[in-house]
């Protein structure tokens, strides 16, 4: 039987038991089902595929993307901490630092300062490579700090106290070479939050250095990801099997998070809001109270991915999903390249130059 237009299909539920998962493996695939044929098909992809956005704001977006297999979706999301280039601080050269923080350890937290800078600009940096205005960006960090003459008799307040007592990552201070200053003319590069502590200062304590960044990828290291976060799960799929007691409505809607179940003030009938079931986290509450046994279905619908992705910056986070898919297209260039020179029997040299190409 086909499900109803209302209704989703029970094969693309992954069942959520109290003690198990159940219907855990993708089964659109051929040969699966007798009869059915479910080879690959554009344009049944095309129809079933469905990306919405839900929340976007300066940092971060959610959305929905549904009809790709999970495989997919987690291509993705590697994608973009790993393989989304940045620019970050690699090399810092420490002139003066007399503050309690060691050298290593504040060079380490200087390349952890995200900043807010085109990659696209700018060259990658090989390792042989000599340092040049397309590939590398110099900041100058330097603070004293010093007693305040003028500080109020008897305050205890470091900020009064002393000028500079606090090393900010708004203390970076861009030293343009070459063309960059053209280059960067609409949006000179900075930290992208100005007020991150790098160290607590006093009095005749020092900080001066000069700070090369260089254009990378997470896989590298950690601080050229370009989000804070990229994460997805599954959409909760909540179905009531029987009417639940009007005595135990309220204990019921309890089980869920907040919105996700509706009482009815009136007569206490139970019923489960379509939006607002993404919040939910399904714990597994409902389930451990035999009151509520073969009442309710709790599941996951394992096409329909909740993405959320917070960017760290250089890039706005509507583009960083574009930024994922544009590289994943170069990777299955390169795939096809190497599987077009197997098949046509070209020497191996031929093959590693044309994917050199790509």
């Amino acid at each position: 039987l086909m499900p109803s237009r209302n209704e989703i299909d029970p094969r693309r539920l992954v069942g959520v038991h109290a003690e198990r998962i159940t219907n855990v493996s993708s089964t659109d695939y051929p040969g699966h089902y007798h009869g059915e044929d479910h080879s690959w098909n554009l344009t049944t992809f095309q129809k079933n595929l469905k990306v919405s956005v839900q929340r976007l704001s300066q940092r971060s977006i959610d959305f929905d993307l549904v009809g790709v297999d999970a495989s997919i979706a987690n291509a993705f999301r590697r994608i973009l901490m790993a393989e989304v280039p940045t620019i970050a601080i690699e090399h810092v050269y420490v002139w003066d630092n007399t503050s309690v923080i060691q050298d290593e350890v504040l060079a380490h937290r200087l390349g952890l300062v995200p900043l807010n800078i085109d990659p696209a600009r700018m060259n990658m940096r090989r390792t042989d490579d000599e340092f040049t205005d397309r590939n590398t960006l110099v900041f100058k960090l330097s603070l004293l700090c010093e007693r305040n003459n003028n500080a109020p008799k008897g305050s205890t307040k470091p900020s009064e106290l002393y000028n500079n007592h606090e090393l900010l990552s708004s203390h970076l201070e861009w030293v343009p070479a070459g063309e960059q200053s053209d280059v960067f003319a609409d949006r000179p590069p900075a930290p992208t939050n100005p007020n991150i502590v790098l160290a607590k200062l006093r009095p005749g304590q020092a900080v001066d250095m000069e700070l090369h960044a260089v254009k990378g990828v997470g896989k590298d290291h950690a601080k050229f990801s370009p989000v804070a976060t990229a994460s997805y799960r599954l959409l909760p799929h909540i179905k009531i099997i029987k009417p639940i007691p009007p005595h135990l409505a309220e204990k019921f809607q309890k089980c869920f998070a907040p919105g996700v179940v509706n009482v009815d003030p009136r007569t206490k009938q139970v019923s489960i809001d379509k939006y607002h079931v993404r919040k939910d986290t399904v714990s597994r509450e409902v389930l451990r109270h035999p009151e509520f046994t073969d009442m309710v279905e709790l599941s996951r619908v394992r096409d329909h991915f909740l993405f959320n992705i917070e960017s760290e910056g250089p890039y706005s986070p509507e583009r960083l999903l574009l930024e994922a898919i544009q590289i994943m297209r170069e990777k299955i260039s390169v795939l096809r390249k190497a599987a077009d020179a197997l098949l046509i029997g070209v020497s191996s040299d031929d093959s590693d130059a044309q994917m050199a190409e790509v």
